[in-house]
């Protein structure tokens, strides 16, 4: 999977939009971010930018905005009702996809150390990022403000974790932490009262509501032997949660912040005020998603509800975000659109680059017989590869549905969704393939008037070439594995669409077969001939495996037909 960051910096400007977008121009001068969103706030005085993108780039996004930031906005005369304390006020980076947090909070310290050398901004890194355990809270990093700033980098104790212990007057201090991802997450209710969303949203958040004596709800607040309130936990762990009244749809909602969706997704906390809320007479009419979501969350979410029917998993992608957009009443106030909600697919729209698997097949058959040299054997290979692991999977998911087999619906599924594994890995492999080409090009297309430029072309057209000779190598290696699928469905599947599985079988062969002939072609311009004897004699071993295997599946189809 590739691995995806959020950048959400705070500059200390929300006034004037020609600073902001001065900014936000050196954000969207790097390749591979996408900036999502731009949220100025003209009391707080203070703009909130959303940027998503791969780790190095996210960071050299963020570098650059926040140089620029320390360019035009001057602290000293800064005024604003929210706390803050740097021209850039803080810089937190958030997982999303392919990364983990201890991943996410390397590349936090990495950009927090790099602005401290080069920048000469004093940092503090918090919450996940901190280094030191009493600077988590960024209240904390923050007590006194961009007024207390000079007695405050005085102290030893307040030394800045990278950057000089020095008081910039122009830019302040910046806070860089890295923090779990966020999701504002409304639930929808068959009521107009405040009162009674507010009692469910105690019932759920993580705080709960304060206990009281007698009456659970006039009573006096009981007090523990401090004098402090006692408090009564609700159902959700990284939960915050109020109930209000939205004018605009005529109906109360619960308002959540969900603080770690690995902890909390949600579709478990669907489910939890579904129950409340039914405990005390209402109802849920659907949810509101507001903002952005990673595409697993999703997915998960799509799959829980899946599982609560018995139906299988191994289905394309899309279907399972249906299934969670419609379980969830997610379009129960507007039309949902993926492209505009799930963070990956907004990239992917925001690119506007459409790749081949994106075609119709119409179209990329013409594309293919066209004059140009790509796609090639190599993609189609990885197509053919697809295809035939689609018809195991079908024949998994049929299974999976079959009347009379309903005690055996999760072991078909667990084969559906490994087969829906094999076919994304070759769909992506479709265009990798030709990527893998044409960087070949490229490297070809380099300068070498001098020996130097000579020297860096014969490097690239050699990694470059290996690279072609992997990628389809790749493709015989998953399309082998998928057999095993199509081989099980062909003896244990539903015995109406056997000869699926015959055709499944026929085409992974092709596939592999024809990923070999891009491995050896690729192979006889390579000057690492070490290299390309290893790849050689395990690709030669997949080719017979491969071979031995269809002849034992289409005895197996034929014995049935």
């Amino acid at each position: 999977m590739k691995q995806l960051i959020e950048c959400v910096p705070n500059f200390s400007e929300g006034n004037n939009m020609d600073i902001i977008k001065q900014i936000t121009n050196e954000i969207e001068s790097v390749k591979g971010v996408s900036l999502l969103d731009v949220d100025p706030g003209k009391a707080t005085n203070r703009t909130v930018v959303t940027i998503v993108g791969t780790p190095d780039e996210v960071c050299e996004a963020a570098f650059l905005a926040i140089k620029k930031a320390s360019e035009l906005i001057d602290m000293r005369n800064h005024k604003g009702a929210h706390p803050r304390f740097g021209a850039t006020d803080v810089c937190p980076f958030v997982p999303v996809a392919g990364i983990t947090m201890e991943e996410t909070v390397e590349y936090a310290r990495k950009l927090a150390k790099r602005i401290g050398e080069e920048l000469k901004i004093p940092i503090y890194c918090y919450e996940n990022a901190a280094l030191i355990e009493e600077r988590q809270n960024l209240a904390v990093c923050r007590a006194g403000e961009y007024e207390g700033l000079k007695d405050k980098l005085s102290k030893p104790e307040w030394k800045p974790d990278f950057g000089p212990a020095e008081f910039n007057a122009k830019a302040g201090v910046t806070a860089i932490g890295a923090r779990d991802f966020l999701v504002a997450y409304n639930v929808n209710l068959n009521t107009t009262s405040t009162r009674r969303a507010n009692a469910i949203a105690y019932d759920v958040r993580e705080r709960g509501r304060v206990k009281r004596e007698g009456n659970p709800v006039t009573g006096k607040p009981a007090l523990d032997e401090k004098g402090k309130k006692i408090w009564i936990p609700g159902a959700l762990k990284c939960v915050k949660a109020i109930g209000w009244f939205i004018d605009e749809y005529g109906i109360a909602q619960i308002s959540m912040n969900l603080t770690n969706i690995s902890v909390t997704p949600v579709h478990i906390a669907y489910d939890e005020v579904f129950k409340k809320a039914l405990d005390r007479g209402i109802r849920v009419s659907g949810s509101e998603l507001v903002g952005l979501i990673p595409l697993q969350a999703m997915i998960d979410a799509g799959k829980y509800f899946l599982k609560k029917q018995n139906r299988s998993l191994g289905i394309p992608e899309k279907e399972i975000i249906k299934i969670a957009v419609k379980s969830m009443g997610l379009d129960d106030l507007y039309d949902f659109k993926p492209e505009e909600k799930i963070i990956e697919y907004k990239l992917v729209a925001d690119q506007k680059k459409k790749q081949l698997v994106d075609m119709s097949l119409t179209e990329f058959t013409d594309e293919t017989a066209s004059e140009s040299p790509a796609p090639g054997g190599g993609s189609v290979s990885a197509y053919m590869g697809a295809m035939g692991v689609a018809l195991g999977t079908m024949v998994a998911n049929l299974s999976s549905h079959k009347r009379g087999w309903d005690d055996r619906w999760e072991e078909f599924s667990d084969w559906a969704e490994k087969g829906m594994q094999y076919q994304n890995e070759l769909v992506r492999l479709v265009d990798e393939d030709t990527n893998a080409f044409n960087k070949i090009m490229d490297a070809f297309g380099l300068p070498k008037k001098t020996d130097e430029e000579k020297e860096l072309r014969k490097q690239a057209i050699e990694e470059a070439t290996k690279n072609a000779i992997l990628v389809p190598f790749k493709v015989m290696e998953v399309s082998y594995r998928a057999l095993e699928l199509i081989k099980a469905m062909a003896e244990i599947g539903n015995p109406n669409s056997v000869s699926d599985a015959g055709v499944g079988a026929l085409a992974i062969r092709s596939c592999v077969k024809g990923a070999f002939l891009n491995v050896k072609i690729n192979s006889g311009d390579l000057e690492d001939a070490a290299f390309v004897q290893t790849v050689s004699e395990k690709a030669m071993e997949i080719e017979r495996k491969t071979e031995e295997m269809e002849k034992e599946i289409l005895k197996i189809v034929e014995s049935k037909i």
